[in-house]
Order: C-alpha cells, then structure tokens, then sequence
C-alpha cells in the first residue's frame, strides 16, 4: 500500500526521493511528500495530495535541499487525502512517514493532548511523531525517544524518522509491514521495497518482524524485537528484474496481460522437466488428509480455481477461505492437513496473519507467492515462486495466470502420490498444461474483439459473470476485475444459482459474460444461459469455436476462444476477463493501473 523511501547519501535528495516514489506508484496512493535535513541540520518537508506530478510541481516553486530525506506515497486509512493528513509528519523535531495501522492511536493521541501537545491531522502516524516530540522534550536523545515511542505502538507498521539537527541519523523500524535497507557506498538507503532501490543499490537487507534499524551513512545498525543488537543477512538483488517500463504499451496492465504467454511458459518450465514435476521432497501428499487454501481477492479466486483441481484429481478435501476471516473464526485445523497461502506480494497482511494462525496446527505451510524474499515467503515452511516478474498494475493479470499454474502443479504431484494418477495419466495432464503458453498466445487475438464489445459494456450499470465448475471462479475474477477498473457493479455467479434469486435482475440494459468452454458442463450452462435470454437479457458467450457454433444461437455476442488445456483451460479463460475489464475501463477513461481507491500490496488488515 503506502509507498516509503529513504536516504542517506551524498547528493541533493529530493529529486531522487520523488524519483523512487514514482516506483512505488504501483502500490496505490492518494497523497505524497518528502522531508529533508540540510546541510545545516534544518528539517523541513513538502506534501501534495493526489498524483505525485503535484508534489514535484511544489518542489519546483519551493524547494528543499538537503543529502538526508525520507519520501512517502500514502494510502488512505484514518482521515481523507488531505495536505494535512499526508506523510511526513512533522512535530517539532521529528518527522515521521508510516505505512501500517497503529491500532492503539487513540489511547496514545489522549495522552499527548492531557501533555499539551494538539493533534493537527486525522491520522494514526501523527501520534507516532508526536509522542517522539515529547520524549525528545523530555531530554532522551532521538534514537532513546523513537525506542520509548516503538515500545508504545500497537498494530503492523512500517516506520521511517528523521531529526532535526541529525543529518546523519534515520532511524527505521518494522512490525508486520515491510521493509529493506539498501547498502551503498558511504550511502544508505530504505523503502518498502526492492523496486524503490534498485536505482542505487542492488545489496539488500530485509528486516525482520520487530526489527529496528539505527541508520548511518557508514551502515545500519539492527536490533531485534527484544532490542538486542543482530547480524541480517545483505542479499544480491537483480537489478534487471526491478525494471519498470511499459514496454510501448499504453498501460502496464496492457503490457502485462501480453506477457502471460512467456510468463507462464517460465513457470511452468521450473516446474515441469520432462514428464517429471520438480518440487521440494517434503511436498509429498500421501499422508495429508485435507488441504485449506487461503488468499484475498484475485489470489483467493486461484485458490478457488485449485479446490476443483484439488479434488477432482487428488481426492482431497479442501476447505476455502478469505483470509480476512479465516482466522477470526478460529477454524480446527488437522495435524495432518496441509494450509496453502496464496498472495502476489507476499506481503498481504491477512494472508500473513492467517499463515501465523496456521503455524503448528498443521503439518505444513505453504507459501504461493510472486516474491520470494517476501514475509510469506520466508515465514512458510515451504516457499514455491510463481516467476510472473515485477506487476505493476493493481489489478492483478500475469501474477494471477501464474498462481493458477503452480496450484495446478501442486494437484497433479498430489494426484500421483496419492495415486489418483498413474504415470500415463500424469504425462496426459502435463502435455495439457506445457500447451498452455502456447494457447495464451492464440487467445491473445481476442483483445481486439473485447475492444469492440468495451462500448456495449461501459454503457452499462450492472454485469453479471456466470460460470460452472472450475469456471466459476474464474467468472468471480471476470466480476471483480470490471469492478475494479471500471466502477461498474458486477456479479459473479455460479451458472445454476440464477435461478435461485439473481435472475430477477436479469433484464435488456444487464449484460450477461456466460464463461462456457466446451465441457462437461457445457449443456447445462447453456441451458442456464437460455433462461437469461428468454428475460431478454443480454449474453455474451465465451467458448470455443465448438461451444460458439452450438450453443451461440440468439446471444448479443460471443468471443471465440480456442480449444485445449483439458482440466486446466481456466487459465486461458482468464485472459478474456481480463481484456474486458481493461477495455472497458479505457473506454471509460479511467486510471487503469492505479484504480481509485485501491492499493497493489494490501499490507494493512
């Protein structure tokens, strides 16, 4: 969500703060601002609302030197996007930028009004800032009063401070949400991420959960949740793969719905060799008596997807949840189950919480993540990466497709260990998948066709998404992506469930996305299909040529889709979802990367 960057180094640096903050524009954000400490020790910050063009604007007309500064791109969560309640905040002299919720902020806010001391914002960050003034007050030096502050906060966060008079001093902190330090020469660097430091450094050190960092130019000093001094380890990161363009493309979304083809190829490749599936020897299935799939919002509808794999060809039971209740309802859990988290960023504050809850009530935890030096990642038992590379639109394309291939690894090793699946069996479902690329690069033509039908579509208020089987998550997915990039209400719904309430809706101005390959199932979505025309309603139908020819009779329209992928032509039936949402969102005109209102990385409950 919020985006943070920090620096200590040797040249101007708001330029290079707002620079590194355009990286992180991907997480979502509604306001930004930096603060510097010049070379005489004065601190001083500048803040905008809105895009950060409108914070580089401020800094052309009043500017701020300095070679130590912290920058913040923020997401809303206590008090509006405000010029008052953006980041930094600064009381006295200290400024403060924040991502995370400081859940006891109100009990902390009470006691430094009863000090004297007036909250000038509506934030949770604030009270940070201003409990560290008072300590300061006090006569404890900056690094003894962000200690005393530290040891008050409640809640996930992750926290930068700057001090007047203290251009050689940051000091950083984590508690849930991440964090990493970058290492330079006579330089030190901090941000949310990899991405915002690639730009100066490729030697990295991520803290860990309750860690705090006492920052100098000549290194970081680490101390643990107990404030004893530790060693963290500093990772070569890859440069090349921090990389953000667009690629010629119009949006990233654009771009990152065409690299699917080679994304999935590459996941699939590290999975697959040969007729083997190459995963680590603890993943093996034949004594798990049921598996619980966890994920939040696009993540939870892979998730969805790999239940009917899960079952349909390993026989296991599986239970489904939305992280952001899995926990809450204390759920018993089998020591011989398996619990699988699914997340793009690694960092989705839910998922992490529920893998927590998991630890030592099952056997094993798994970790399905796009980056591996992810808390997810290195909290897990057992990390598998989904090789989709950097996703810098919100709504997720590429990160998704990918998911959805290393689940649909993991059924097929569970379905041959547990002898579901003999060795002739496992090759057939393998060829089907290693054809996946391929197919994804045919389904690509029908981008145009989804620009076509994007008018139809962003005339409308209300959408309906009907699938069965394995595709019915998939219509879930189809659903949420129009709503998150178009605004317009949409529904997702199991086929057979119309009936039972939603077909009241259903009339001439409601277009209907019916997901229908040419299946098992095919007849009866048809038949369902039927019902909604006999209403009137307005159906597109996406299906194979097979599927189109019989069962296209009377629709509005249908998209062609080719054939193949056997148990697996979820995955393609992605793409479609995801051409729709994004046509019709430009045909909207609104801001397809940076949906209002959403954030990439969820990093707060």
């Amino acid at each position: 969500m919020c985006g943070i960057i920090g620096i200590l180094g040797g040249h101007e640096v708001s330029p290079q703060l707002v620079e590194a903050l355009k990286r992180l524009e991907y997480r979502g954000y509604d306001s930004a601002g930096v603060a510097t400490v010049d070379a005489d020790g004065r601190l001083d910050r500048r803040r905008a609302v809105g895009k950060l063009v409108n914070l580089s604007d401020r800094l052309v007309h009043d500017p701020l030197t300095g070679h130590a500064g912290i920058g913040h791109t923020r997401w809303a969560t206590h008090g509006p996007a405000t010029e008052e309640n953006a980041h930094p905040h600064r009381r006295g002299p200290v400024a403060v930028v924040h991502n995370g919720i400081i859940e006891n902020f109100r009990e902390l806010r009470d006691e430094v009004v009863a000090l004297g001391l007036q909250p000038e914002s509506q934030t949770d960050t604030e009270t940070v800032a201003l409990l560290t003034a008072w300590h300061m007050s006090q006569g404890l030096d900056a690094i003894a009063a962000a200690r005393a502050t530290l040891a008050r906060l409640q809640g996930a966060f992750a926290l930068a401070f700057l001090f007047d008079g203290e251009p050689d001093l940051m000091i950083a902190a984590r508690k849930g949400s991440p964090l990493a330090l970058g290492h330079g020469d006579g330089e030190m660097f901090l941000g949310s991420d990899a991405v915002a430091l690639a730009p100066f450094t490729d030697r990295i050190t991520y803290l860990e959960d309750g860690d705090h960092a006492v920052i100098r130019r000549a290194g970081a000093e680490v101390f643990d949740v107990e404030g004893q001094p530790v060693s963290r380890e500093i990772a070569q990161i890859d440069i090349g793969a921090s990389q953000i363009d667009k690629g010629g493309y119009r949006h990233f979304m654009a771009k990152e719905i065409a690299e699917q083809p080679v994304v999935l190829g590459d996941a699939l490749n590290h999975y697959i060799k040969g007729d083997r599936i190459v995963l680590p020897e603890a993943l093996d299935f034949r004594d798990v008596d049921r598996i619980t799939l966890v994920g939040c919002g696009t993540a939870s509808y892979a998730a969805y997807v790999a239940r009917y794999w899960f079952e349909s060809l390993a026989g296991l039971p599986c239970d489904l949840d939305v992280a952001s209740e899995f926990r809450y309802r204390e759920p018993p859990m089998s020591p011989e189950s398996w619990a699988i988290f699914v997340s793009q960023s690694g960092e989705t504050a839910d998922t992490l919480a529920a893998l927590h809850y998991a630890r030592g009530k099952v056997a094993r935890t798994i970790g399905v993540v796009n980056v591996g030096t992810s808390a997810i990642a290195r909290d897990a038992d057992i990390a598998l990466p989904t090789l989709a590379g950097i996703e810098v639109g919100v709504a997720s394309s590429k990160a998704f497709t990918c998911q959805l291939a290393v689940l649909a690894v993991l059924a097929l090793k569970a379905a041959h260990d547990r002898g579901r699946l003999d060795d002739a069996g496992l090759r057939a479902h393998l060829a089907d998948l290693r054809a996946l690329p391929g197919l994804l690069n045919q389904t690509m033509a029908i981008g145009d066709e989804c620009r076509r039908l994007a008018g139809w579509l962003a005339e409308a208020q209300d959408v309906l998404y009907l699938g069965r089987g394995a595709l019915y998550p998939v219509a879930l997915e189809g659903a949420l992506k129009l709503k998150e990039l178009s605004y317009i209400h949409a529904e997702g719904y199991a086929s057979g469930e119309l009936k039972h309430g939603p077909i009241a809706l259903i009339d001439r101005n409601v277009p209907v996305v019916v997901v229908a390959p040419r299946d098992a199932l095919f007849d009866k979505t048809v038949s369902n299909m039927q019902e909604v025309m006999a209403r009137h309603g307005q159906v597109l139908l996406i299906s194979d040529a097979q599927g189109v020819e019989s069962g296209g009779h009377g629709t509005h329209a249908a998209l062609v889709m080719p054939s193949g992928g056997g148990v697996f032509q979820a995955i393609l039936y992605a793409v479609p979802m995801q051409y729709l949402a994004y046509h019709t969102a430009v045909a909207k005109g609104t801001d397809v990367d940076q949906p209002r209102n959403l954030a990439k990385s969820v990093t707060v409950e």
